[in-house]
């Protein structure tokens, strides 16, 4: 299978496209820039080996390799840049299924790899001579790797700053929260930043062992088991990770998941009453944030997908907040880049300030109706026009992929970044009209698919 390679990084089935081999050519590749090179990885269960391979590949680019052990993507962005490093990778793939893993690639200041900086190194990798690429590991390695462990605890402070709360501010509130840490690294912030604010938390697989009992993707279909120990705990809310902590999903205090987007949503609402200023979202994020930028006359902007995308655009307008409605918040104040610790201490303060259930401040934020969906068989190239066609009556923005708006509805046809499948997200007032948006698009993506007919896309193992 080929790799997936995007603004996002690359991502691949281990063994069916990525291999150790290759991932020591595109470390190797990156460490073309000298200096030290931080290496991080998630809970999954090739982790290790993918990172002894990133370890190995930046010595052999002539770069001084650090490992930083498992922690959260925010976590190791933090630490590039506390430790003054040239780069980091980070091996996870994020979201996507068990047995999936990838690369993710960060600059010196925190952030990850602009799109013209990601060609450029892929574009270095194509030229690289492949002799040599299935060298023993191990021997590769010989000599000490230098470790630094406190990647965790440079995240805590930093989230914990960024939301202007100090050790035990919250503790007056008796919040109770349970962590769904996807038996994956998000857990290990989180749950040190909620309890030195002052919370209690309840822990729900945080133990980061790779082995998800649960879609590692935290949409309301996977969150059974953590709305049922906020309902058996009497906890005031729920947070939940995927595997490598940069998004946050939400559950209420009745155990009902209230959905990634309004994560982003309450972030903005509470953010913007403290902080007034521009707000920067995606193309495929809800309306509920452009409606709270009106409310609070600030600026809207929304920028391709991709954090990327968002964080330079937020850096370009002077954002206070933004992210992408799959549940990542960017809070400059913290550091430049998506954070699920940031969105679950936000969420606790919100919730210790309102002296109200989880419940009543999330309804009374703006509400829409989204369906995403995704769809696998597509030749994109072929098929890009007839959804424009398709959508003749719209307003079109053509910058990432197609999408066509209308005054209170909208829908996002584009080629995934990080799986080979193209996404149709769309949103209007009620579920029917959203509905109805997808299976127009949908049938233009029939009438040009390639080989068989487009059909939605499942989960691989």
């Amino acid at each position: 299978m080929p790799l997936v390679r995007s603004v996002s990084g690359v991502r691949g089935i281990v063994g069916d496209g990525l291999s150790p081999a290759l991932v020591r050519r595109y470390a190797a590749t990156f460490a073309m820039r000298g200096g030290t090179i931080a290496v991080a990885q998630d809970a999954r269960s090739s982790g290790l080996w993918l990172a002894q391979a990133a370890l190995a590949g930046i010595r052999a680019g002539s770069a001084m390799p650090l490992y930083l052990g498992m922690c959260a993507t925010p976590a190791a962005q933090v630490a590039v840049e506390k430790l003054r490093a040239a780069g980091g990778i980070v091996i996870t793939a994020s979201h996507n299924p068990d047995g999936w893993n990838g690369l993710k690639f960060v600059n010196p200041d925190g952030t990850f790899l602009a799109p013209e900086e990601m060609q450029a190194l892929f574009a270095g990798v194509d030229a690289r001579p492949e002799a040599g690429e299935e060298a023993d590991l191990e021997a590769d390695l010989a000599g000490r790797v230098p470790w630094q462990q406190e990647a965790v605890a440079w995240h805590v402070e930093c989230a914990r700053q960024g939301v202007g709360l100090a050790p035990g501010d919250l503790a007056g509130a008796k919040l109770r929260v349970v962590v769904d840490g996807c038996r994956s690294v998000g857990g290990l912030s989180t749950v040190r930043a909620l309890r030195s604010v002052g919370a209690l938390v309840v822990e729900l697989d945080c133990e980061p062992d790779g082995r998800f009992t649960r879609g590692p993707e935290p949409l309301p279909e996977n969150l059974g088991g953590l709305g049922g120990r906020v309902r058996e705990t009497r906890s005031h809310f729920g947070v939940a990770h995927d595997p490598d902590g940069d998004r946050a999903a939400l559950v209420d205090e009745h155990g009902e998941a209230v959905g990634e987007e309004r994560t982003l949503a309450l972030a903005v609402s509470e953010e913007l009453e403290r902080h007034p200023g521009p707000v920067v979202v995606n193309l495929s994020t809800s309306m509920a944030s452009a409606d709270l930028a009106r409310a609070a006359g600030v600026a809207f902007h929304r920028s391709p997908v991709g954090e990327r995308h968002v964080v330079g655009l937020m850096r370009e307008v002077g954002a206070k907040i933004g992210g992408e409605g799959n549940g990542g918040v960017i809070l400059p104040a913290a550091h430049w880049g998506r954070d699920g610790t940031v969105a679950a201490l936000l969420a606790a303060r919100a919730v210790a300030s309102a002296h109200e259930p989880f419940s009543a401040l999330v309804s009374r934020l703006p509400r829409y109706e989204m369906v995403k969906r995704k769809i696998e068989g597509v030749d994109w190239g072929r098929s890009k026009e007839a959804v424009r066609a398709a959508f003749a009556d719209a307003e079109a923005d053509g910058t990432d992929g197609w999408r066509f708006a209308w005054p209170r509805e909208w829908i996002h046809v584009r080629p995934s970044g990080t799986e080979p499948v193209v996404r149709v997200i769309a949103e209007a007032p009620t579920r029917e009209r959203a509905e109805a948006l997808c299976e127009r698009a949908q049938a233009a993506l029939r009438e040009e698919a390639s080989g068989e007919r487009a059909k939605p896309a499942r989960d691989r193992p």
